[in-house]
């Protein structure tokens, strides 16, 4: 196991300095941080010394280089237009986009497991068929609809949940569910097709030659046995929400790491686009690095792989 666990481990380190890499290049395609950052009447000499003063005259191996020293002693430079830690303001943002995604992901496991369990326990039924439409449907609607939707609805109409802000657990209460909305249907559909397959399998025919109920043999076998694919579909949906939340919380003005990302990119501030984008891949490799653990503890036969 310890082996297993050591060599996830070095894959995650070098997917982080893939996820780096690929920032760093990408976002150089932009243009010149120093030709866009000033007003268009600005000459060229201006233009050289701001250029000068960031360091973007160097050649972009040398950057790279720098940037990469840099990234292994926690220095990502400093904010461009907030002229403070670019990783310091990313972690003073973070903990909103976590509470986000994290009220998001509870609501779309809670939905998404009833109502894929009730659809593989009603299967071929009527409630199988509104399930199923309904499961569809959310997946179709873009977020962004949603979101204004039910601001529509719930803020400027019924006047019972703020439109926009980070003002208590009511604020909260919108975007979470904006959020939720996609993640639902994937979780859903892998549960139900997930616990169809393991109703047909032997031993659960053999439960009901024992005389246990079918209500009986999926929640003392069925259940634990089809949570597996599940478990990786809400890891890489939860990594999703972390990154995803962008558009999220430009709707609802949520202070949180997507905001200050657009805010960055107006900007042109390439060390804080770097540094929020880096963080959020990170944690998205921390989570797919803790859901092979959660794997090892379901399914032992891992560790014999």
């Amino acid at each position: 196991m310890k082996r297993y666990v050591f060599r996830r481990f070095l894959q995650s380190l070098l997917a982080v300095l893939g996820a780096a890499t690929i920032v760093f290049f990408i976002i150089r395609l932009s243009g010149d941080p120093a030709r866009l950052m000033l007003p268009p009447e600005a000459g060229e000499e201006q233009v050289a010394a701001l250029r000068e003063s960031l360091g973007f005259n160097q050649p972009l191996w040398m950057q790279y280089v720098d940037y990469i020293k840099n990234l292994v002693t926690g220095d990502l430079g400093n904010s461009l237009y907030y002229k403070d830690s670019a990783l310091k303001l990313v972690l003073e943002r973070m903990p909103a986009t976590v509470d986000l995604a994290v009220s998001a992901i509870v609501i779309a496991i809670v939905v998404g497991l009833a109502a894929g369990i009730i659809s593989a326990y009603k299967k071929n039924s009527f409630i199988d068929y509104v399930i199923s439409i309904w499961i569809f449907l959310t997946q179709s609607l873009p977020v962004f609809w949603i979101g204004i939707v039910l601001i529509m609805i719930f803020a400027v109409n019924l006047h019972l949940l703020p439109t926009s802000g980070n003002r208590g657990l009511a604020s909260l209460i919108l975007p979470a569910v904006t959020l939720a909305a996609y993640p639902i249907a994937p979780i859903a559909r892998t549960m139900r097709a997930s616990l169809i397959e393991v109703m047909n399998q032997s031993y659960m025919t053999t439960s009901q030659a024992q005389g246990f109920s079918k209500r009986q043999r999926i929640l003392r076998r069925g259940l634990k046995n089809a949570f597996l694919p599940v478990v990786t579909v809400i890891s890489l949906e939860f990594g999703v929400m972390i990154a995803g939340a962008v558009v999220t919380e430009t709707i609802f003005s949520w202070p949180g790491v997507g905001q200050l990302i657009i805010q960055g990119v107006s900007n042109r501030d390439f060390p804080l686009v770097q540094a929020s984008i880096l963080v959020v891949s990170i944690i998205y490799i921390l989570i797919n690095f803790i859901t092979d653990l959660i794997y090892l503890w379901i399914d032992p036969r891992i560790k014999v792989q």
